[in-house]
């Protein structure tokens, strides 16, 4: 018997009983399908983190104070005051790799317009943040030089503030209160939407350095230090420029602890992308165990149609037909029910992620591997499942299988 006569005879048992054929497929149908969503869902959220933390700047680097010890009591990094303007100065005179360097303090409270207010965030930067971070000037302009060194109270504001306190208004040439603080509005920055860790980056005030640290906080101090390198090749050589530089501004000796942190942009990507592979690879080997019990539902269904056919096996073993005949036959019907829940299960994920894709918004991306793979492994399933059943066949013996009742 060659293997299209074995095909043939596969496809008319398998049309004689449809609806159990379509039962049996349904565990490899729905562990495909699942599979490809679920890894569609991973790879997705995987480069919507990856898109957004490259829109936050890819050569982004930034220097926050370490802890220290006071009176032998480790304080919080948030009660360090180790950053220093000098230290500003330094970077920009010993770090090559570092293109540009901005000062940060921050301040959260009430952002006032009339009887309207708003919980947010006031930054306090230079001009040169806007390209660390990757800001864009919606309408309006940055502020001068001067109105840093002058502490003036202006500010640009988010879309989100825009569209909480002004309505339909202009703001610019308007003034907001933070605090008991007035700030002139020169101008609005370009929307960017949520980051990688779902904050809103529009949900803010951006205000002269000199100005939330003078006026606002009242400290002499700055929180953090933004900066960015040339170009991503050098983010290595910008990190221990600055790391080294902030050593000798503080004055620390050879064996002393820093008493900062430097971290770069491309970190925290490689951490969050790590932190969706794992969970990639998690959701994947969860939808897994559906194809696992497809085919087991395979190998229960092959039982019984061995059982079944005792008779039929019998007479073609009677009548010169080899135990590798009646092999191949059962090991190609459970194939054929593997490969056709293959393909249905691979249309039906496709089909379900872009409709979650559309109705959801989910960030999706299904790739090549994940469908090549999902029907290699349900090909596998049917050889590996249908295996033992076909073998239980060839191995009848004729007279016996005749006699089956």
């Amino acid at each position: 018997m060659n293997y299209l006569n074995s095909i043939k005879i596969a496809l008319n048992a398998l049309k004689r009983n449809k609806f159990r054929a379509f039962l049996t497929m349904l565990g490899i149908i729905i562990g495909v399908a699942s599979v490809i969503v679920m890894l569609a869902i991973g790879q997705g959220s995987k480069k919507s983190i990856q898109d957004q933390m490259s829109g936050m700047g890819t050569n982004l680097i930034f220097a926050m104070p370490g802890s220290e010890q006071k009176g032998g009591v480790r304080m919080g990094n948030s009660d360090a005051q180790s950053m220093k303007l000098s230290d500003i100065d330094a970077i920009e005179k010993n770090c090559p790799a570092i293109s540009d360097v901005s000062p940060e303090v921050r301040s959260s409270g009430q952002a006032v317009v009339g009887n309207q207010n708003w919980p947010t965030s006031i930054y306090g930067v230079n001009n040169k943040y806007f390209s660390i971070r990757k800001y864009t000037i919606g309408t309006g302009r940055t502020f001068t030089e001067n109105e840093i060194q002058t502490y003036a109270k202006v500010c640009l504001v988010g879309k989100t503030i825009v569209e909480n306190l002004f309505a339909k208004t202009d703001p610019i040439g308007q003034t907001v209160r933070f605090g008991n603080i007035p700030l002139l509005i020169i101008g609005i920055l370009g929307e960017k939407g949520e980051n990688g860790m779902g904050q809103d980056q529009d949900d803010l005030i951006m205000a002269p350095y000199t100005t939330v640290q003078k006026r606002i906080l009242a400290i002499t101090h700055i929180q953090s230090i933004a900066a960015s390198a040339a170009s991503e090749t050098q983010n290595e050589a910008a990190i221990e420029q600055m790391t080294e530089s902030l050593r000798q501004s503080h004055k620390l000796k050879a064996g002393e602890d820093n008493d900062f942190q430097v971290r770069s942009q491309s970190e925290m990507v490689q951490m969050f992308s790590s932190i969706s592979n794992v969970m990639t690879i998690l959701l994947g080997a969860i939808s897994g165990i559906s194809l696992l019990v497809g085919g087991i539902g395979i190998m229960n269904i092959m039982y019984v149609s061995v059982t079944e056919r005792t008779r039929e096996i019998g007479l073609r073993l009677s009548v010169g037909g080899r135990g590798n005949d009646i092999l191949l036959q059962f090991l190609i019907e459970s194939i054929l029910l593997s490969v056709f829940g293959g393909v249905i299960g691979i249309t039906l994920g496709i089909v379900a992620t872009q409709v979650m894709a559309s109705i959801m918004s989910w960030p999706v991306v299904i790739t090549t591997l994940s469908v090549v793979m999902s029907f290699l492994v349900c090909s596998a399933i049917g050889i590996f499942f249908g295996w033992y059943p076909a073998r239980k066949a060839a191995s009848l013996n004729p007279i016996d299988a005749l006699r089956y009742e």
